[in-house]
């Protein structure tokens, strides 16, 4: 899925505060001063933010340094951060992350009231070539964009340099798959005059400078580099013979407007007086979007990534939606939009055309079209104390791809595309506070709903079973857990069991037998009983419509996972539910 040649400015769900990096100062950025650019960005409102940071083969990043505002926080062994009940601008909101080796990171978003999710890609701070003050010089990238130096630099301080100069240089291109994770803010932008703009990318140069002792440094004043980037083969044909140049404010998380490059032959050629990032760019008019994207029968559709694009440059600009199903951000004013909503596998599940908008707008896409079902995935994530994890998430893992979700008093729920029936995937809860977790256990999606049960986070325990009966006690079983096959005589069976001696309420067991299965598939008490001292019996002969999910069996020495869910009649002739998960390890 390729992304962006147009990159909506602030069009996500997720945010994170106006932060300030102290190896910023704002007298060196130049170009206007946005003293009053400010008032753009609404009143003051309390946001909720869960993000990931990665590099650029997306692994997570450990132990980076996430500036929101006045917090500080380090991700963890996920690359994951939270940040609850935050003060940000109703339509801007600005988060900085700087980790050794890399350069900063940085996004700009237009917070919404539900869970802002953010994924920030790191880029490797390598020099790339080595210079000398006092004597002309160029640095060439791989694409063949150039910078050019007359070879005099200062440091930050404004005094003259002399010596060697380390030049690191990345050239993000328009057609890049992941630039909305790379690219630092948003394409949001003020234009010379003070006004909005939303920017259509031709290309981003980041370039860092640093002398003999590590310190940063800057050419000196007057004498700027000339700077030229490679304008992508994708964009030959619509690249102008002049455009605006742009730099970015990392103390402030917009882009400037900063003087003019032009056209020659294959290249667009302008000058820098001080480095970050720069930019070549189309400004456009822009109008706030609020989009809500709902299924046929109205339940919010979250963490989906939604596409906007339109005549003028088809490539289109991306976000999340939050658990609302909310999206939100600047787009083209007086332009008619296409909207693509994907789902897990990035592949396009609904598509239509909205606008043209002159106005500020809110708008409900029903999405039931094409291939977009929805399933609801929901559960509980419980500490290793047997409380509601209240700081926390879980990851899941769908083929190649992988995604996170926010843990809220214990309860995870969000409604997700599918790409095909019974899909598998994986799940791995995370107790943030307490830095524990559950491992990955498999599931397959299971349309309309696919319920987890409850989860353990407790790195110290391997294999668990959990089950909860109405609205009661969740039980957590650790203690002689065990599962077989073929056993009792049973050539084709499947047992999982497990007896704890205490548990807050006393003690707790269960039960799973099959006597005629043990592959992966979905199940009913014609294959699959319970039993235990809290519910009975329940098999074929009960009243029920549970549901049992096998969905992993593995070797002599591997997990098998299996979950249930439904109603049954009990013993004293009331009807129940309970949901169950069992994570064991196979003994033979």
């Amino acid at each position: 899925m390729k992304k962006i040649k147009l990159l909506l400015a602030c069009f996500c769900a997720s945010a994170l505060l106006i932060g300030c990096n102290e190896d910023d100062d704002s007298n060196n950025n130049g170009g206007p001063s946005g003293s009053n650019f400010e008032q753009n960005f609404g009143s003051t409102v309390s946001r909720d933010f869960i993000g990931q940071v990665v590099n650029t083969n997306n692994q997570p990043v450990v132990g980076a340094s996430v500036n929101i505002g006045s917090t500080t926080i380090s991700t963890d062994s996920n690359g994951m951060f939270f940040a609850n009940e935050i003060s940000v601008k109703d339509k801007f909101a600005y988060i900085t992350v700087d980790k050794a080796g890399f350069f900063q990171g940085s996004r700009t978003l237009a917070p919404t009231s539900g869970k802002n999710k953010v994924k920030i890609m790191l880029i490797p701070n390598t020099p790339t070539a080595t210079v000398n003050s006092g004597a002309s010089s160029e640095v060439t990238t791989d694409s063949g964009s150039k910078i050019i130096f007359d070879g005099s630099f200062a440091d930050e301080n404004g005094a003259a340099y002399s010596g060697t100069v380390a030049v690191s240089v990345f050239h993000l291109k328009p057609s890049d798959e992941n630039i909305s994770s790379l690219m630092p803010g948003s394409l949001y932008a003020e234009r010379e005059n003070g006004n909005e703009a939303a920017l259509q990318t031709f290309g981003m140069l980041n370039v860092e400078l640093r002398g003999s002792a590590g310190q940063k440094l800057q050419p000196a004043e007057g004498h700027p580099a000339t700077i030229e980037f490679a304008i992508d083969a994708t964009q030959a044909s619509l690249a102008p013979s002049s455009i605006p140049l742009w730099h970015f404010d990392s103390a402030k998380g917009w882009w400037k407007e900063d003087g003019i490059a032009t056209r020659q032959g294959n290249k667009y050629v302008g000058e820098a007086s001080h480095f970050s990032w720069w930019n070549c760019d189309a400004p456009f008019p822009t109008v706030h979007l609020q989009l809500t994207v709902n299924d046929a029968d109205g339940n919010p559709i979250a963490n989906s990534s939604v596409a906007i694009s339109f005549g003028g440059n088809p490539w289109p600009a991306y976000g999340y939606t939050d658990q609302n199903g909310h999206v939100s951000g600047l787009v083209p004013a007086n332009e008619t939009l296409t909207v693509n909503i994907f789902n897990i596998c990035n592949e396009v599940a609904y598509s239509s055309t909205i606008g043209p908008f002159s106005s500020a707008s809110s708008l409900t896409i029903t999405a039931t079209s094409g291939s977009a079902q929805t399933v609801l995935v929901d559960g509980n994530l419980i500490a290793c104390d047997g409380n509601p994890v209240t700081n926390g998430y879980v990851m899941m893992t769908y083929g190649n791809n992988r995604d996170f979700y926010p843990v809220t008093n214990g309860n995870f729920s969000f409604n997700t595309l599918t790409c095909s029936p019974n899909q598998p995937f994986t799940l791995r809860g995370i107790d943030a506070d307490n830095l524990q977790e559950t491992g990955e256990i498999n599931y397959n999606f299971t349309a309309p709903q696919t319920n987890i049960g409850n989860l353990q986070a407790c790195t110290a325990v391997d294999e668990f079973i959990s089950y909860q009966i109405d609205n009661d006690t969740v039980y957590v079983i650790t203690q002689e857990v065990n599962a077989t096959l073929g056993s009792q005589g049973q050539v084709n069976g499947l047992t999982i069991s497990g007896y704890n001696e205490q548990t807050p309420t006393g003690s707790a067991s269960l039960y799973i037998f099959s006597q005629n299965t043990n592959t992966v598939g979905v199940y009913s008490t014609a294959q699959f009983s319970l039993e235990s001292g809290q519910l009975g019996y329940i098999g074929n002969q009960t009243t029920n419509d549970l549901v049992f999910n096998l969905t992993h069996v593995g070797a002599v020495g591997e997990y098998v996972d299996l979950n249930f869910s439904g109603t049954y009649v009990g013993q004293d002739g009331q009807t129940h539910t309970i949901t169950g998960v069992a994570h064991a390890i196979r003994s033979f």
